[in-house]
């Protein structure tokens, strides 16, 4: 079977075009991560420069991973506009999130 040259041409722009969708999409659900953790800390009564402080990088680092990882999107967002009522016990950051409240509590 003898492939012609628009064959393989098409076939590499749709590999590509695959590819492209692949890196759009994560670089979307990182994006929605970061914004609902900043959302997160403000809720929270926390500056949210604390995300890129240089004073917490290994902790933020571990935040960041776990909200990117996060199985409960759908339960933030809408805990976030208001729509749950309730603690955050939700967040698998919940208990980090606490442990900086008292951190920057201390230091005021």
């Amino acid at each position: 079977m003898a492939y012609t040259f628009t064959q393989i041409f098409s076939a590499i722009v749709m590999l590509l075009a695959v590819v492209a969708l692949i890196f759009a999409w994560r670089r979307y659900q990182i994006a929605n991560s970061e914004r609902r953790r900043l959302d997160m800390l403000e809720a929270l009564g926390l500056d949210p420069a604390i995300a890129s402080s240089a004073d917490l990088p290994t902790i933020m680092s571990d935040v960041r991973r776990r909200c990117e990882q996060c199985p409960s999107e759908d339960v933030c967002e809408r805990w976030l506009r208001g729509e749950e009522s309730g603690d955050n016990d939700f967040c698998p950051n919940a208990r980090v999130f606490e442990v900086l409240r008292k951190y920057a509590a201390a230091d005021r």
